[in-house]
């Protein structure tokens, strides 16, 4: 058995497997596209006898928090070839992956699980979740808008910067959203969506929809409004299509206030967990990381099975983090009284904006006192996570 990265020639052996996992077809005429994709993928991959049998991708992309970028890393075409799996070779590539990642400079790591609990033990942890609202059409009643507004239609072939502008300004408002470039547009959010952007009365871009429409149903798969008075706007556009569809369905994020404000906000509403997170590197976050000034300290003393270079003590103060290494292995051999004692999942969760440290302290989640817990509460500042796309 051999780990190394793939290169370009390994690439169709790569192709291969992963339409053998995942049980699709690449078009021969699809192929040289496929692999000039691959050229932006790190891929780490398992030989066994030069037959490649099982690989992992590390994507090279950034999120934001907030008004801010920073660099993740995006697990995705992790498989394994059924008469090599059960050999640990997955969890051998995680943790190469996460080595890579932490030398790559990159803070975070994002994925969509097949498993939640088996990507939990490695150390990832739910940082994003939707609400999926289905609205019959009996329900697509218009609402009253006070401005006019319009609607232009785009696609992949005509993809308008203004798409992008509206994008950022909504995902300052959040953490966790990818930093999508015009490139990652094209390849990888259009697909078949049609994009209908809202532009106030000034023509300045508001809002805009992602949808589909087949077999008379409105797929929604982005809902962005920067104002009350575009998202009605876009719904009263929704409506529009009253005689060529029999029910609507929206993708969106749980903090949305969808359908509260809706002449019928009674629908049938589905909330998934959907992708997970962890920290790469606690040092170099807990650094940038823009704490709220409070004037207390607090202790985090934190376990990592998976990436021991994250565990120790972590001391937080305002503008400063000092670190302890853990002396042996990923756990204290005598744990402190003082101090709040957690794993890296939790602390991910928190960072990231998915989980307030009262909530997960409430759930069993952190060990110590309910008066240390607050004095992190207090230095966190509230954020809403969310995730819209994939990979």
């Amino acid at each position: 058995m051999m780990i190394r990265k793939l290169e370009e020639r390994d690439f169709l052996e790569s192709i291969k497997l992963s339409m053998y996992a995942f049980q699709y077809t690449v078009p021969d005429a699809e192929i040289p596209k496929r692999k000039e994709m691959l050229k932006e993928h790190q891929i780490l991959g398992i030989w066994e006898k030069e037959k490649l049998s099982a690989k992992l991708h590390i994507l090279n992309l950034k999120i934001w928090l907030g008004d801010t970028q920073w660099d993740m890393g995006g697990i995705a075409g992790v498989a394994t070839y059924p008469e090599y799996r059960r050999k640990g070779y997955v969890k051998i590539l995680i943790q190469e992956a996460l080595k890579e990642m932490k030398r790559s400079g990159q803070h975070f790591s994002f994925l969509h699980p097949f498993d939640i609990s088996f990507y939990r033990h490695f150390g990832w942890e739910i940082i994003s979740e939707y609400k999926k609202v289905t609205i019959p059409k009996n329900d697509l009643q218009f609402m009253e808008a006070s401005s006019a507004g319009r609607v232009e239609r785009f696609s992949k072939a005509t993809h308008t910067e203004d798409l992008e502008a509206v994008y950022n300004r909504f995902a300052a408002g959040f953490s966790c959203m990818l930093v999508r470039d015009a490139q990652w547009w094209v390849d990888h959010v259009y697909g078949d969506l049609t994009a209908a952007v809202l532009y106030n009365g000034s023509g300045k871009p508001q809002g805009y929809l992602l949808y589909k429409i087949k077999d008379r149903v409105m797929d929604v798969k982005e809902f962005v409004s920067l104002d009350r008075e575009t998202r009605i706007q876009l719904w009263n556009f929704i409506c529009q299509h009253d005689s060529m569809i029999d029910q609507a369905n929206f993708t969106l994020s749980v903090h949305d206030s969808f359908p509260y404000y809706l002449k019928q906000p009674k629908q049938r509403i589905e909330h998934t967990p959907y992708f997970m997170g962890r920290i790469v590197d606690a040092r170099a976050v807990l650094k940038k990381y823009p704490f709220r000034e409070t004037g207390k300290q607090v202790f985090l003393h934190v376990s990592d099975e998976y990436a021991g270079w994250n565990a120790g003590t972590y001391l937080l103060k305002d503008g400063e983090i000092t670190y302890f290494e853990a002396r042996e292995g990923s756990h204290c051999t005598h744990p402190p009284k003082k101090g709040l004692h957690l794993n890296i999942n939790t602390l991910s969760s928190i960072l990231l904006g998915n989980k307030r440290p009262m909530e997960v302290y409430e759930m069993g989640y952190i060990a110590g006192s309910k008066a240390e817990v607050l004095a992190l509460e207090e230095k966190i500042p509230q954020a809403k996570s969310f995730f819209y796309d994939f990979f």
